[in-house]
């Protein structure tokens, strides 16, 4: 995939938009996870060096097209500041005179951040007149934002057609990681793939059953693919309108020669808590009223056997409520035999490169996407068209 590179531009005493995802989880006005924020400073320490005015953008949180105080990106500022070394001057505004003013006053070198995009609603329906808005603010568009490259939006898509777009560098690095899973995968090819909702990874699965060899299915996703086998899943969360979908992957499958595993045994409660009881049962015999919250140690072996054989390895979605000390064992399980293999492993972002970092595996997988959609989106063949904004 041939992109325009942030290194090719000339940025010199130029004016530069960045796109950055700093969708970050916040808590009483303190950022709880820098990772993203770090994740961006590659190419804003580039474009300081270079000498370019950069102009940082973000959404936070999901404000709706409304002005909400928790949202603005005042802690971010703080927290990149400090992370960069550097002033950060965070504006009030994302367009306007203002912002206008605020940026004609920089000098080389200075960094600025705008405020939430998504207090606009025109930046998620990619409206015209605030594309323009934000275009007019610079010389030129960097986009370093992976886990937004699946969204259309003005911030990501609209203001490539008015400006000369170029990768960011986290972007450049997101491409070629994930290259080796779309190009030639070394086989055995798995894909793990867990997470809360089953309705969120059928798209995923359906695509990956013609591209993987197998599939261990973990989590709430398991549930429903094991009530739609008929088994008795006790009051385990189980999507009944996708119960067609997943006999269709299941046929996918089995055409392609895909082998799908499913849960063997897991850690079931009543209620989601670390109070009471959790006990291990098969998956036919989870008592009625309790809820399957994690696999177990017979499909954490058996799991880790296919892990252990396989070459390229996909893991989206954790195998439980990993959060909950009672229920996190599958999940840090499988990522120990991921971090001890040698296959080229690929964590696709979100709550499952958190569970990495907390259960200290994140330095041993090959890499860890900072976006779990944008990921998949890549890996399943979808056309972004925010990153078809940024091809030669």
């Amino acid at each position: 995939m041939e992109l325009r590179k942030l290194q090719d531009a000339e940025v010199a005493k130029r004016t530069v938009l960045v796109r950055v995802d700093y969708n970050v989880p916040l808590n009483d006005g303190r950022v709880l996870d820098d990772r993203r924020i770090q994740a961006s400073l590659p190419t804003l320490r580039w474009l300081r060096e270079q000498g370019a005015i950069s102009v940082v953008m973000s959404h936070l949180g999901r404000p709706e097209g409304r002005v909400v105080d928790a949202l603005r990106l005042d802690p971010v500022a703080d927290v990149l500041s400090g992370l960069l070394g550097a002033p950060v001057r965070k504006l009030d505004d994302c367009i306007g005179v203002s912002v206008a003013e605020a940026i004609a006053a920089s000098a080389p070198g200075d960094v600025l951040l705008l405020e939430n995009l998504r207090f606009y609603r025109e930046e998620t329906t990619n409206e015209p007149a605030f594309t323009h808005q934000l275009a007019d603010l610079a010389d030129l568009f960097v986009n370093d934002a992976f886990a937004t490259m699946h969204r259309a939006h003005a911030s990501t898509v609209g203001v490539a057609d008015h400006l000369p777009a170029y990768a960011g560098f986290l972007v450049q690095k997101e491409i070629d990681a994930l290259t080796p899973l779309i190009a030639s995968p070394d086989r055995p090819y798995a894909a793990i793939v867990g997470g809360k909702k089953a309705q969120s990874k059928l798209g995923p699965l359906h695509d990956l059953a013609a591209q993987v060899d197998e599939i261990m299915i973990g989590g709430g996703v398991a549930m429903t693919f094991l009530h739609a086998l008929g088994i008795d899943v006790g009051a385990s969360v189980v999507d009944h309108k996708v119960l067609d979908e997943v006999q269709e992957i299941r046929r996918i499958a089995e055409r392609e020669g895909t082998a799908i595993y499913l849960p063997i045994d897991v850690v079931a409660a009543p209620e989601l808590s670390n109070e009471g009881d959790a006990e291990i049962y098969p998956v036919n015999e989870i008592p009625a009223g309790w809820h399957g919250f994690d696999i177990g140690p017979q499909t954490v072996e058996a799991f880790g056997q296919r892990i252990t054989e396989a070459k390229t390895i996909v893991w989206t979605g954790p195998m439980g409520a990993y959060e909950f000390p009672a229920f996190s064992e599958g999940t840090r399980c499988i990522g120990a035999v991921i971090a001890r293999g040698d296959a080229y492993s690929v964590i696709g972002g979100g709550e499952t490169g958190e569970a990495m970092e907390r259960f200290g595996f994140a330095d041993q997988a090959s890499y860890i996407s900072t976006g779990g959609g944008a990921c998949l989106a890549l890996l399943r063949g979808k056309t972004m068209s925010a990153l078809e904004a940024l091809r030669v």
